[in-house]
C-alpha cells in the first residue's frame, strides 16, 4: 500500500504565504518614508546667491578656508577657525537676511569646510553657497563635452 501524507505535519511545503511579507514590507516603506521626512528636515539647506540687480545689493558673509590652514573673513585674516562663530553671530545680528559665501581650496579637508558650516549654523545663517570657479561651457571641462585632441584609437577585440 501506499503511504498517505494528508495527515503528516513533517512533509514538504508546497506553497509560501507571502501576505506576511507584504505587511513587512509596507510597514519598513512607511518607516523610511517617515524618517527621510525628519532627516531632510535637520539637513543644512545650501541657497547659492542670485544676481544683483540695479537696486538690489545682497550683503554677503565672504569666508575663505586657504590650503595652508588660514582662515579669512570678509577679507580680514583671523587666527583660527573658531572666530567665525562670533564673526559670523555679529553679521547675523546687523542682517537677518544675510547669505554666506565659502570658497575653500581644493585641497582643504572635508572635515574643515563641514566644521565651518556647523559654525555659520550655529550662528544663525542659513543662506550657504559655496563659491567656485566657473568652467568655460566649452572645452575639456565642460560637462559632457568630448576630450580635447584626437580621440585614441580603438582596440582590436580578438574572438
Amino acid at each position: 500500500m501506499a503511504a498517505s501524507n494528508q495527515g503528516d505535519d513533517d512533509g514538504m511545503v508546497s506553497g509560501i504565504n507571502v501576505t506576511p511579507l507584504v505587511d513587512v514590507c509596507l510597514v519598513l516603506l512607511i518607516i523610511f518614508m517617515v524618517t527621510a521626512k525628519w532627516i531632510n528636515a535637520q539637513s543644512m539647506p545650501l541657497d547659492l546667491p542670485k544676481a544683483a540687480n540695479g537696486q538690489d545689493v545682497q550683503l554677503i558673509f565672504g569666508l575663505e578656508l586657504h590650503a595652508n590652514g588660514e582662515t579669512v573673513v570678509d577679507g580680514k585674516k583671523v587666527p583660527s577657525d573658531d572666530a567665525i562663530l562670533p564673526l559670523a553671530r555679529e553679521a547675523q545680528a546687523k542682517n537677518p537676511d544675510l547669505r554666506a559665501v565659502i570658497r575653500a581650496d581644493t585641497t582643504v579637508q572635508h572635515g574643515r569646510v563641514i566644521r565651518a558650516l556647523d559654525l555659520l549654523k550655529q550662528a544663525g545663517v542659513s543662506k550657504i553657497a559655496f563659491g567656485v570657479t566657473p568652467v568655460p561651457a566649452e572645452g575639456a571641462g565642460a560637462p559632457g563635452a568630448p576630450p580635447a585632441g584626437p580621440l585614441p584609437a580603438p582596440i582590436p577585440i580578438n574572438k
